[in-house]
């Protein structure tokens, strides 16, 4: 009775009313067409296949990142001395990417306007010196070396379990087998120092070679400049941007021009510019030109944006490269002494760049905070 009273009260609210032998049939009807074709259709809409990858994708980098935010901190807490090492390997990583990207997009603009290094702006003439491009290999180039270390070490890491002792390797000796990007702030001042030692090893073997060229030089008032500037050298005192103007013949043609320069001279230069002196002379002399050619085009696009653009890193940076180990000496004074060295390179002709070779002890080598 009370079934048939709720089967009524149903029916009634669908509008018609039916027995209740009728609707349990058409209720069961209803669930056997339910059983027999599968439940209702879902009413959302599926995505399509590159939307599920795109969905996909997105999870698993946002996944990643949580990940990774967790491990850091993990290592920030339990390991906080390989936490630092860690950082500045992924910081390393992704300069070296962008440093790669940036000299190909540079090349790119190059090729596609016909535009030669020399025309390039300064800040581009200097990343591709470091980066050291297929058509320039003779260059010094930092980015060309570091990638040769990468791969020696990728090299030796192949073996099973190499990896450990590669970085062991890595711990013991940052200096030869890390690159640049890779080295702490301590660092990266400790080794600027070993290698500014190593070149001024070289000096006195340069000044010895000046002295011993003086009575080769003809004119009389030249022969007397010389043995002034060679005096000053030894007395420790900087040399004035004209006393060094006023020698630029004898760096034109015989004694000390460029194609006339003997082997030990080049090789004692070579060690000041940090290029390997283990070659033959031709290769010497080849490597000297175009390394001075390249500071040469350099300076004459930095006189065009002026010193004062520059930052502090990259005053410090473009005083390095000259000679001046600018590490422990104030960012203005590294200021003063590179307007010295433009005054210099941008009064020089292509004829004369023996003496911007000289150059790089003759300005360095008694400046004030550079004697260390």
């Amino acid at each position: 009775m009370a079934l048939s009273r709720v089967c009524w009260a149903r029916a009634a609210l669908w509008g018609s009313a039916v027995p209740p032998g009728l609707y349990v049939v058409r209720r069961l009807q209803f669930v056997r067409s339910g059983l027999t074709w599968g439940a209702p259709r879902s009413s959302k809409l599926h995505l399509s296949p590159k939307a599920d990858v795109k969905s996909l994708i997105s999870y698993v980098v946002t996944k990643t990142k949580v990940i990774n935010g967790k491990y850091h901190r993990f290592l920030g807490r339990h390991f906080p001395r390989f936490y630092v090492l860690y950082t500045i390997f992924m910081k390393g990583l992704q300069m070296l990417w962008a440093d790669a990207k940036k000299a190909r997009r540079i090349k790119t603009n190059m090729w596609k306007h016909n535009i030669k290094f020399h025309q390039l702006p300064y800040r581009e003439m200097e990343h591709l010196r470091q980066v050291c491009t297929k058509d320039r290999p003779e260059v010094h180039g930092e980015f060309r070396r570091d990638v040769t270390k990468c791969l020696f070490l990728g090299i030796l890491s192949i073996p099973p379990f190499a990896n450990y002792l590669v970085f062991l390797l890595m711990y013991l000796f940052p200096r030869q087998l890390l690159i640049q990007h890779f080295w702490t702030p301590k660092q990266q001042i400790d080794f600027l120092d070993i290698y500014h030692a190593l070149r001024k090893q070289s000096h006195p073997a340069i000044l010895c070679c000046l002295e011993k060229v003086v009575p080769l030089i003809s004119d009389a008032g030249l022969q007397w400049h010389m043995t002034e500037l060679c005096t000053k050298m030894q007395r420790g005192i900087h040399p004035a941007v004209h006393d060094i103007l006023a020698l630029r013949e004898c760096f034109s043609n015989h004694p000390l021009g460029m194609d006339q320069l003997r082997a030990l001279q080049m090789k004692a230069l070579s060690r000041a510019m940090l290029l390997t002196p283990y070659l033959p002379s031709v290769l010497l002399r080849h490597r000297l030109k175009t390394h001075t050619t390249v500071i040469h085009q350099l300076d004459k696009a930095l006189a065009k944006l002026g010193v004062g653009q520059l930052t502090a890193q990259e005053v410090k940076s473009a005083c390095y490269l000259r000679g001046l180990n600018s590490t422990h000496i104030a960012e203005e004074r590294c200021r003063t002494w590179l307007g010295e060295w433009l005054q210099i390179s941008c009064s020089l002709k292509e004829t004369e760049l023996s003496l911007l070779l000289h150059n790089v002890v003759l300005l360095s080598i008694n400046y004030v905070g550079s004697r260390r």
